[in-house]
């Protein structure tokens, strides 16, 4: 089964390849276009490949490609993994190039492609962001994730990373077709989950049992916080955010809670000592917090 998944990849790897040769010849950049993402420079197909899977992208995802180039990676997500997309580049010989690609491809349905800042681009839809920026840029595109892309939303970045704004995921690997562009054999692929703003004080109410004021304070998708019983603190949980995935634990096994956010609520279940099932906790935020992404 691996192995016919392995050539399902490598013939959608190699239509892709196809219609982009075909589509037109390689572009020539006008010396005077300004590209504040940095020059184009193709993305080879294994790092195309790597990207999407780290992005786990499917036929429910909406892929937006930031800086898209001659569109590999939404042509891909399209042909491969019956995923919509778009593709923001300033180029219109490479907008050009990529939606030829798309309708010799049979994927034009799904994947399109304009030409535009990619700081103006409207995010609204996005479930996946795919990304080959230089740093500058990709500093300048961190708060706008923050206050445009839902949280859950997955961001992959090819070798850049959003300085302090660690990702959840990496992994690099051996990629020899790079040292010959940027002298470089390697590449580096990194994942985000836009975090949940969860910052500020939360009155958490145990089904049938306690009221817990919880008090966190939020940096990216780090938290720091406080917890306490009519009152009375307690020693500081363990707390953990992934997208709207939210968890914290009471320290010596007294609670573990789980859940999903949702704007100012949160709700899910807890595990609390001698229980032989799990308890339903809800949670109503009482005062917002600043999320800190400087």
């Amino acid at each position: 089964m691996a192995m016919q998944r392995e050539a399902v990849r490598g013939t959608a790897a190699a239509l892709v390849a196809f219609a982009l040769a075909c589509a037109a010849p390689a572009p020539t950049l006008a010396a005077e276009l300004e590209r504040s993402g940095g020059p184009y420079v193709p993305t080879p197909q294994v790092v195309v490949d790597q990207m999407l899977r780290m992005g786990n992208v499917g036929a429910s995802d909406f892929v937006i490609d930031l800086g898209s180039g001659d569109g590999v990676i939404v042509l891909t997500a399209a042909k491969q993994f019956k995923a919509s997309g778009v593709g923001v580049e300033i180029d219109p010989e490479l907008v050009k190039l990529s939606n030829d690609a798309a309708r010799k491809l049979g994927v034009a349905d799904r994947a399109s492609f304009l030409q535009q800042d990619v700081l103006q681009a409207d995010l609204s839809k996005a479930s996946v962001v795919m990304l080959y920026l230089l740093p500058d840029m990709m500093l300048k595109l961190r708060a706008k994730f923050f206050s445009e892309l839902k949280p859950g939303v997955r961001v992959v970045s090819h070798d850049y990373e959003f300085g302090e704004w660690q990702p959840d995921e990496q992994i690099t690997f051996e990629v020899l077709e790079k040292e010959e562009v940027i002298g470089v054999p390697q590449a580096v692929v990194s994942l985000w989950h836009v975090p949940a703003k969860v910052a500020g004080n939360w009155e958490v109410r145990v089904a049938g049992g306690k009221t817990y004021e919880l008090t966190l304070k939020q940096r990216f998708q780090v938290l720091e916080g406080s917890v306490a019983v009519g009152g009375k603190p307690l020693p500081p949980p363990q707390l953990a955010l992934r997208g709207s995935e939210f968890s914290f634990a009471l320290p010596d096994g007294k609670g573990r809670f789980s859940g999903r956010v949702t704007d100012n609520t949160m709700s899910g279940v807890v595990e609390l000592p001698g229980a032989k099932t799990p308890a339903r906790w809800s949670a109503v935020r009482t005062a917002a917090g600043v999320v800190n992404i400087d």
